[in-house]
């Protein structure tokens, strides 16, 4: 296995924290009491979400692992694999970048291709912006845009499919 560099930029931005901190107590300590007091009430607001997406972590790592849906995504899977893979890209979050080792473990344990670049199409259909999207354009560009990336997304995973089997 690689090994990787250590990075200390956390560490460094922490202790630069500290450091202010202690100059706002010495010149004034009812601004740092006032900053501490702010920074735990957003600490107790958001404790209970870190709680909830750390279980849903536990239960999705215990339940699905990349041989279950590679099981599901393989070559007989069918518009189960579709719905899977549209579903999926949509709700999936974080850099897309972190999704590319587990993309490259399904791909090895089975999984279309066309399953693939669905998820990834899928990725550009936001939950949490549709309701700006909503209030920018409208309800019905809005539904017509969403419908025509999810078919799209079907037809680019048809393409990309067709394309490797010609092996470019």
């Amino acid at each position: 296995m690689k090994t990787t560099e250590k990075s200390y930029g956390a560490w460094y931005f922490l202790l630069a924290v500290i450091v202010i901190y202690i100059i706002v107590l010495v010149f004034s300590p009812r601004h740092m009491l006032s900053s501490l007091s702010f920074s735990l009430s957003i600490f107790l607001k958001i404790i209970p979400v870190f709680i909830l997406v750390f279980v849903l972590m536990i239960i999705i790592n215990y339940f699905i692992s990349p041989k279950k849906i590679a099981r599901y995504l393989g070559k007989q899977a069918g518009t189960k694999g579709w719905l899977i893979s549209i579903v999926g890209g949509t709700i999936s979050t974080g850099p897309i970048y972190m999704w590319y080792p587990l993309l490259n473990d399904l791909q090895k344990r089975g999984v279309r291709n066309a399953y693939i670049a669905t998820f990834l199409y899928n990725r550009a259909i936001k939950l949490p912006l549709l309701p700006l999207i909503i209030f920018y354009f409208g309800l019905p560009f809005t539904v017509v845009l969403t419908l025509v990336m999810i078919i799209f997304s079907i037809f680019q995973g048809i393409l990309v499919e067709k394309l490797m089997e010609v092996k470019l």
